[in-house]
């Protein structure tokens, strides 16, 4: 009857408590969220949900009754202050909570600007949580001016649902171009592309001085003196994963909070999934933002938990829908040494594929799901087409 204690009420924590349960722990299981609503998706937010396409009771992984019926503890509302190793005691806002095996699933929270450059100013958002789309829905109304600091995939998410709501919409992005950390050059240019036959501005290599205004921003300050208006701004300078809870335990921190490929922290006792957790991979270590990895992690410290001691093999991928368009990305691209590109079917679409030293690592298909599919099945497999045949072969299912 081992008492575990998931921390977190996300998706890593529903799809761990959802296994823990169908894997056969009979025993306690108590989920811990701060937020007042039960585990939600969150990638729907700054797309259908902040349209006004998707209602709440669509956003939630699990039907009220399911957590009930699988004998959950689901605690919403509520906030772990404290981790005693030691005791292994769980202390919250509500009280404290005995556990044999406690899992951290906390995810990760927005980076926000200093008060100093005016993070703090009425009319500047985030999009993270329900609660910060919640608060930035009503000001999304036609014909005022948006200002998206930040061209990651979740501003520029945040950009196509404003120009669909008839806003003036531009995109500021301090480095020479949007996507720099995330995507090949080839691949911006397609979503640069996209965004600006649809109207939107994107400035590249604006650098913010400040959010102008006293209580309420106004707009914005650039480093090289240029100031633009503006009736709401939106942040998206990338997320930092929650180790606080973890840290002040005494748990070992390394980009997030470091686990081992079973998903293991420092302490035997306790484990970690999602946004929050580093873990091994090709020999480095990584964090990996998505809901696919949260999933297949959570699942993976699940059977662990019960004693699998299987390796955690993470299988990249991940999504972005902007306007009508969506892009598919498999694998992680970062150290390539070669690019090649296939164009696509229509105007707006075309896949880019990441090669170190002759081998294939990742693909990102705009609007080409084919090429999504058979790059996700040519990495995962292990195998890499010549470069010059991927370049060249007319239809791709060949390479397979």
């Amino acid at each position: 009857m081992m008492r575990i204690v998931i921390l977190g009420a996300g998706q890593a924590a529903a799809s761990m408590a959802a296994r823990l349960r169908a894997r056969g722990h009979d025993g306690p299981l108590t989920v811990v969220g701060a937020e007042p609503v039960a585990p939600y998706q969150r990638p729907p937010l700054s797309k259908a949900y902040l349209l006004g396409q998707m209602g709440l009771e669509r956003l939630l992984l699990r039907a009220p009754e399911w957590w009930t019926d699988q004998r959950i503890d689901l605690r919403l509302s509520e906030t772990a202050t404290a981790i005693d190793t030691a005791s292994r005691l769980v202390t919250t806002d509500r009280g404290s909570l005995a556990y044999d095996a406690l899992a951290l699933t906390l995810g990760a929270r927005p980076r926000r600007l200093p008060e100093a450059a005016g993070g703090h100013l009425s009319g500047v958002y985030v999009i993270r949580s329900l609660a910060d789309v919640d608060a930035l829905a009503p000001s999304m109304r036609p014909g005022r001016r948006l200002i998206v600091i930040g061209g990651g995939y979740i501003g520029l998410e945040a950009a196509a649902v404003a120009r669909k709501l008839d806003l003036e919409v531009t995109v500021l992005e301090s480095a020479p171009r949007i996507l720099g950390r995330v995507a090949a050059t080839e691949t911006a240019d397609m979503i640069r592309a996209l965004h600006q036959a649809h109207g939107v501005t994107i400035m590249e290599s604006a650098s913010l001085q400040r959010i102008t205004g006293t209580d309420r921003a106004t707009g914005v300050a650039l480093a090289d003196g240029r100031e633009l208006p503006a009736d709401l701004i939106v942040t998206g300078i990338g997320v930092l994963p929650e180790t606080r809870l973890a840290h002040e335990a005494g748990l070992a921190i390394d980009n997030g909070i470091l686990t081992d490929d079973r998903g293991r922290s420092s302490d035997p006792a306790i484990w970690a999934a999602g946004d929050c957790a580093s873990f091994p991979f090709e020999g480095e270590r990584i964090r990996l933002e998505s809901v696919g990895g949260a999933i297949d992690m959570a699942e993976t410290v699940a059977d662990n938990m019960l004693g699998a001691d299987r390796a955690y093999v993470a299988k990249p991928w991940f999504w972005s829908d902007q306007f009508d368009a969506k892009l598919q990305i498999a694998g992680l691209g970062a150290g390539h040494d070669r690019i090649v590109t296939r164009p696509g079917d229509g105007r707006h679409g075309g896949s880019v594929w990441y090669y170190r030293r002759d081998r294939l690592i990742a693909v990102d298909a705009l609007n080409d799901a084919r090429a999504y599919m058979i790059g996700k099945r040519l990495i995962e497999a292990g195998r890499s087409p010549d470069p010059q045949t991927l370049a060249e072969t007319p239809d791709l299912k060949a390479l397979l």
